[in-house]
C-alpha cells in the first residue's frame, strides 16, 4: 500500500500557525526580504513582488512549507498584471511626496509646520493602504479599494501595519544597510494584518 509522501515534521509548522519553530521564520523572511528587494529595483513591479511575498507567506501560515524562490518567482509572474503595474507608478509619486515633506521640514516657509506633518501621515496611510492591497489573497488580489476598504474597516490592523512602516523608517535612517532586508517583515506584518482579519471576521458574523 503505497503513501503519499509527505514532508518531514521539522520541515512543517501546523496550518495556520505564523510563527514557526526554531529559526524556520527568520530564515523565511530573511529569503522574502532578499526576493522582494530584488523584484523591486525595476520600482513598478514593487506591489507585484509585495504580493507574491504576502501569497508566499500566507502558503507557509496555512500548510507550513517553507518558501521557496521557485514558488516565489511563480507568484510574481502571476501578479505581473497591467494592475499592478498602473498601481506600481504610485511609488515614484510617493517617493516624491517624502522628498517634498522633507524639503518643508527643513524650510521656513509660511504653513510648512502644518503641511510637512499632514504628508508624513498621507505618505503613511498610503503605504499602509499598499501593503493592505498586496496581502490580500483571491479574488481581491492587487485591489487598492478593497485594501482601502479593509483598512477603514480594521483600523487595529492599520495601526498594527503604520508601526511596522515608522520602524522600518527608523531603521533605514539609523542602519542603511538592513534596507535589503525590510520587505520581508513588511510583508509579513502585511500578511499577519490580513490573516487576523479574516480568522476574526466569521467568528464576529
Amino acid at each position: 500500500m503505497s503513501h503519499a509522501p509527505t514532508v518531514p515534521r521539522r520541515d512543517r509548522r501546523e496550518p495556520g500557525e505564523v510563527f514557526g519553530s526554531g529559526f524556520s521564520l527568520f530564515a523565511d523572511m530573511l529569503l522574502v526580504g532578499l526576493l522582494t528587494s530584488v523584484a523591486c529595483l525595476p520600482v513598478v513591479t514593487a506591489p507585484a513582488a509585495f504580493a507574491a511575498a504576502s501569497g508566499s507567506l500566507h502558503r507557509t501560515a496555512h500548510d507550513g512549507l517553507p518558501v521557496g524562490v521557485g514558488a516565489y518567482a511563480h507568484r510574481l509572474r502571476a501578479h505581473l498584471t497591467l494592475r499592478a503595474l498602473a498601481a506600481g507608478l504610485l511609488v515614484p509619486v510617493l517617493v516624491v511626496v517624502l522628498l517634498v515633506d522633507s524639503a518643508l521640514v527643513r524650510s521656513e516657509l509660511p504653513g510648512a509646520a502644518v503641511m510637512a506633518p499632514a504628508l508624513a501621515l498621507l505618505a503613511l496611510a498610503a503605504t499602509v493602504v499598499g501593503l493592505r492591497a498586496t496581502a490580500l489573497q483571491a479574488p481581491h488580489r492587487l485591489s487598492v479599494r478593497e485594501g482601502l476598504l479593509r483598512s477603514a474597516a480594521d483600523p487595529g490592523g492599520a495601526l498594527l501595519l503604520a508601526a511596522a512602516v515608522v520602524l522600518a523608517v527608523l531603521i533605514t535612517w539609523s542602519m542603511p544597510l538592513l534596507i535589503p532586508l525590510l520587505p520581508g517583515p513588511l510583508a509579513f506584518a502585511a500578511t499577519v494584518v490580513d490573516v487576523r482579519s479574516t480568522t476574526a471576521a466569521p467568528h464576529e458574523g
